[in-house]
């Protein structure tokens, strides 16, 4: 079932169509200085610009305050409840020690000479179900131990698992930006999500294993000295953990029950029965991460040796970290209802459609603009899907689909000194600034127009 926004009804704006282009380009620069320049946290700049885009655009101040509550509303009832279980069933996967028996499990049958592709697969798996902040913490150690035990150099394990968490947090739900993006465009989750899982396999390739060697070439850097007590300890080897199958059965639970629903819908739309019901009812989004969250209470918890106190704190600390993009989230809805009400989306769609240039790469270019300004992904995602909402609305089902990926390839495009991911990776790993953008700066950008190139190539055949 496609996820959807709920439409305010707002009153029809003044403003002429030159007078809402302005109001849309101000706003937009105005969210941007905020962010940047001053370091307005996200949400509030959000709030700002689009309650001051609705005024611009001739909205009454008391109906641009509604119209962005409205926006705000929708979203956190179809996004935020996915976010907040997705946190959860994370940190029940990380705190039972599931994420690190897939990451031993995977690099205890690769030879020196697969590891960059294992490691490509441990980011992929790993962000599958993480946020990109928590994903990282975990993949670091790994990518650090790894480097040193198989004396290949730092960014050929490096920029591998990366590119494979990256591209996930890019294309893939249930990561709040696709989310989003799904939600704001009406597009289908489960033909997003399978779609994004085609774009991202030839993308991590290309931007993983592939320009890893010339990374390494580049930014011939030694490894750190962390998590060398770790090591010459053992790690946590004794550690009761998930075993592998079984940590693998709780990740990928939730993306067979949304895609076994969208094949259902495409190949069989007349089927009835309560096979069909059940279906339905297991296949949507909320329902399979939450059976995804009741699988991982019972079986991560038990093999990882936690009790029921274990469990309950697990889940309550996994929500205060997701507190920040759950208010940028819901911004970002409101913006994009006070964009529909003053009807700027309509007026940007009508210009896009009569420029005869390709929305998808209309799209990417809007978002990679964002990213590169504000140093955020979801902040570009949120603020390229309200402006492409409108677009969405003639779309068929699977056009909508490659409308979020190349929003979401766009948003990852060029991560820079803005970025606190670009910061938090450096000083990981211990590059410098300059060979930190030739490493993991330019492999999001080769990551970007790789995914774009993928989904120019699928809207080709569909």
């Amino acid at each position: 079932m496609t996820l959807t926004l709920l439409a305010s009804a707002a009153p029809t704006p003044s403003g002429t169509d030159a007078q809402l282009i302005i109001a849309a380009l101000v706003g937009i620069v105005v969210i941007v200085g905020l962010i940047t320049w001053l370091k307005v946290h996200p949400f509030l700049a959000l709030l700002l610009g689009a309650v001051g885009v609705g005024i611009g655009a001739g909205l009454a101040p008391g109906d641009a305050v509604t119209s962005f509550g409205a926006g705000f509303g929708s979203t956190m009832t179809s996004v935020g409840i996915l976010i907040g279980l997705g946190a959860m069933f994370g940190k029940l996967l990380s705190d039972s020690g599931g994420a690190d028996r897939i990451v031993d499990t995977l690099i205890s049958r690769a030879s020196p000479r697969a590891l960059p592709w294992v490691m490509a697969l441990i980011g992929a798996l790993i962000g599958l179900p993480m946020f990109f902040e928590v994903g990282l913490v975990l993949l670091i150690p790994v990518i650090v131990l790894v480097a040193r035990r198989s004396g290949l150099p730092l960014m050929r394990i490096a920029i591998p698992a990366l590119a494979g968490l990256s591209a996930m947090h890019a294309l893939v739900p249930p990561h709040p930006g696709p989310l989003l993006a799904v939600s704001t465009v009406g597009a289908d989750l489960g033909l997003t999500l399978g779609l994004g899982v085609l774009v991202a396999i030839p993308t991590v390739i290309v931007a993983g294993p592939l320009f890893s060697k010339l990374a390494a070439k580049w930014a011939p850097v030694p490894v750190p000295d962390l998590f060398v007590s770790k090591e010459e300890d053992g790690g946590e080897g004794t550690r009761r953990r998930p075993t592998f199958l079984n940590a693998l059965i709780g990740i990928l639970l939730p993306v067979v029950l949304m895609l076994a629903r969208s094949v259902r819908e495409a190949a069989l739309p007349a089927a009835t029965g309560a096979w069909v019901d059940l279906l339905e009812f297991l296949g949507t989004p909320m329902v399979a991460l939450t059976v995804a969250v009741l699988y991982a209470m019972v079986f991560y918890a038990r093999a990882g040796g936690m009790d029921r106190a274990a469990v309950s704190k697990t889940l309550g600390s996994s929500l205060p970290d997701v507190a920040g993009i759950l208010l940028i989230v819901g911004a970002g809805g409101g913006f994009k209802q006070v964009l529909i009400d003053t009807g700027i989306g309509t007026v940007i769609g009508d210009a896009v459609s009569e420029s005869g240039i390709s929305v998808l790469l209309v799209a990417w270019f809007v978002a990679a603009l964002v990213r590169v300004a504000t140093g955020s992904a979801t902040v570009a995602t949120v603020t390229a899907a309200g402006i492409m909402a409108p677009l969405a609305e003639g779309m068929s089902t699977p056009e909508a689909s490659l409308l979020v990926l190349a929003i979401g390839a766009g948003s990852v495009f060029l991560s820079h000194v803005n970025d606190a991911g670009f910061w938090l990776i450096k000083e990981y790993l211990g590059t410098t600034v300059g060979q930190n953008l030739k490493t993991w700066g330019l492999m999001e950008c080769v990551l970007s127009v790789t995914a774009l190139a993928g989904v120019m190539i699928v809207d080709v055949f569909i």
